[in-house]
């Protein structure tokens, strides 16, 4: 007998035509490099509603060469390649550290699609990566402020307490430095742009960097 988590998954229908309209994705059409269309796909993504488009899936490996990936923000893209931050303390910032290669993988259901990006990471200049922060919220700085990313806490009251004094020196003093904080930049080796199909024709378009700009092909779904 089915569990109720597999009974659930199985009730569940991906791009249901009654409430997504998939838009067609003719790769002819597609630009010359990959920048220009996920800047075109992402404009997209926003004008159709996707909740929380400017979100990521980060890939990275320890070590041993273990994978691990969690859900991050994207900072910008441009042609220094596509940035995200964190401490560089934190699980991924160490991973970061001994092997600076990554991929980046967006999911944008509202129309189908996917992006994924793959290639070495650089850190920014120290002072980039504070502009970067101060350039954000209140709330982004006070969450700097409470530092200590991926370290083990003791108590839900200890996290309370050092949260409540970051954020009052972040009102405080909106431009103190934060000198952990660092801007990555995922410079791609490779983009992929996929677009979802009704009827599983999926349409995968791939980019490979080369030494005099960028190769394009067609992928099997």
């Amino acid at each position: 007998m089915g569990t109720d988590l597999d009974q659930l998954l199985r009730s569940l229908r991906v791009w249901d035509p009654d409430v997504t309209d998939l838009p067609a994705f003719d790769p002819d059409t597609a630009p010359a490099e990959p920048l220009a269309l996920f800047a075109r796909w992402f404009a997209q993504a926003v004008a159709a509603g996707q909740t929380e488009p400017h979100t990521m899936s980060l890939a990275t490996a320890d070590g041993a060469g273990l994978p691990d990936v969690r859900t991050v923000m994207l900072h910008g893209a441009d042609a220094d390649g596509w940035a995200f931050a964190s401490h560089s303390h934190s699980r991924k910032g160490a991973h970061l550290a001994g092997r600076p290669y990554a991929a980046l993988g967006f999911y944008w259901p509202v129309l189908g699609r996917q992006v994924r990006v793959r290639g070495p990471v650089t850190a920014a200049p120290s002072g980039e990566g504070q502009a970067d922060l101060h350039a954000r919220s209140t709330g982004a700085l006070a969450a700097a402020l409470t530092g200590r990313q991926s370290e083990v806490l003791g108590s839900l009251g200890e996290l309370a307490r050092a949260s409540e004094d970051a954020w009052e020196r972040a009102r405080r003093e909106p431009d103190v430095p934060v000198p952990s904080w660092t801007l990555y930049r995922l410079r791609p080796d490779e983009v992929e742009f996929f677009q979802g199909d009704e009827r599983r024709r999926h349409v995968r378009l791939a980019y490979r960097r080369t030494a005099g700009g960028w190769d394009r092909e067609l992928l099997w779904p």
